[in-house]
């Protein structure tokens, strides 16, 4: 039986998040009475969001923890055959304007990866995505180290944009945290600081953690 009703303490979250690993999406949709699709390409988020249901997750698209209570955020993980990540972890949307005295400590990416539960599913395209499976959380905290890489792209990519520089930043920059367009399509446009410091119309941009850096939680967890 699947409960969604907000867990109250983080063992209750651990729990029922390892109850659900070794069924198939399709197992806890049936049980959540959530139709599944024929493929991802118009629901991109339908995993994360089903999961977000069958956990008891208040926090929507809002910006902060989805269980901010208990001072968690959730992440679906997408593996490949040999357990490896399939595609970058989207953080949250970057600040691209009014970023003056914007600290690493106040900023939303430090915020939603102070504590991550990990839900490894199965992603090869190959596997219908009902027939996917679910896998063994990981209740996750970033070490100093991890907390150094974070904090040091975050403000070399913060830098940047800043100076009115976003259109330059690409993926490759950073070590394991990279800015890239996060939008429907390239006509949704937003405010960003432009190089003579006035405000110019960009597309918006996400947080998104490279796979190097999340293979390399999962091999901190399973070896």
């Amino acid at each position: 039986m699947i409960i969604t009703t907000p867990p109250v303490t983080i063992d209750e979250l651990m729990q029922r998040a390892e109850a659900l690993a070794g069924l198939t999406l399709a197992d806890v949709a049936q049980a959540l009475s959530i139709a599944v699709p024929a493929n991802l390409n118009r629901d991109k988020g339908w995993i994360g969001q089903l999961l977000e249901t069958a956990l008891g997750a208040e926090a929507g698209s809002k910006p902060e923890q989805d269980f901010l209570h208990l001072g968690v955020e959730l992440k679906s993980i997408p593996l490949n055959a040999n357990g490896l990540p399939l595609e970058t972890t989207y953080v949250c949307v970057a600040p691209l304007n009014n970023v003056t005295g914007l600290s690493w400590q106040q900023s939303l990416v430090y915020h939603k990866l102070q504590r991550v539960l990990w839900i490894p599913v199965e992603g090869e395209r190959s596997i219908p995505i009902g027939e996917r499976h679910i896998g063994m959380p990981i209740l996750w905290q970033p070490n100093a180290e991890q907390q150094r890489q974070l904090q040091q792209d975050w403000e070399e990519i913060m830098e940047l944009i800043s100076l009115g520089k976003v259109s330059q930043i690409s993926a490759r920059h950073g070590e394991v945290l990279q800015l890239r367009p996060k939008a429907a399509n390239s006509k949704v446009l937003t405010e960003s600081i432009a190089e003579d410091g006035n405000v110019q119309l960009t597309n918006p941009r996400g947080f998104y953690l490279k796979t190097q850096f999340t293979a390399e939680i999962l091999r901190q967890y399973f070896g």
